[in-house]
């Protein structure tokens, strides 16, 4: 299985307090996914709701063409104001593990997103990566990198 890594930095001028109240709760997710996914988290969670270890977190989302998908990720780790990371546990990805890291630096935060995920179907899942997947993926990091930009400002 043919595996891709995608590392995204981000500085906000935020506390890390506030980053991390924001980026822990699984509602917000959906504020800085483009509208086009029509991305919906469909687990039965209140506003103040943040996450832990073993949190199930069930999503609709439209990544290609406007097929509906059902997607669920598990948080696997949390250290409460530095990291956690999500595995897809059902979807669309053979493998899909995203470390989210969040560190204080002079005027706010740094945020790293690593992301390591791979495309089932093999030879066929790897032109589907190169054709489609990897510029689509991309191409949700930057329009979420605006997103963050335009709640919290930038750097």
């Amino acid at each position: 299985m043919k595996t891709y890594l995608l590392k995204a930095e981000q500085t906000i001028p935020v506390s890390l307090a506030d980053a991390w109240d924001f980026f822990s709760s699984p509602l917000n997710l959906a504020k800085i996914t483009p509208k086009a996914m029509n991305f919906s988290v469909t687990s039965d969670f209140n506003p103040d709701t943040k996450i832990y270890a073993g949190m199930m977190i069930t999503y609709k989302v439209s990544p290609v063409f406007g097929i509906k998908m059902n997607w669920m990720t598990e948080i696997t780790h949390v250290k409460d104001g530095e990291y956690f990371v999500d595995e897809q546990r059902f979807g669309p990805y053979a493998l899909w593990h995203h470390q989210h890291h969040f560190k204080a630096i002079k005027g706010g935060v740094l945020m790293t997103d690593i992301l390591n995920y791979a495309i089932p179907y093999g030879i066929i899942g790897r032109l589907g990566n190169t054709i489609l997947v990897d510029k689509q993926i991309k191409k949700v990091f930057s329009y979420r990198e605006k997103a963050i930009n335009e709640l919290f400002g930038g750097l």
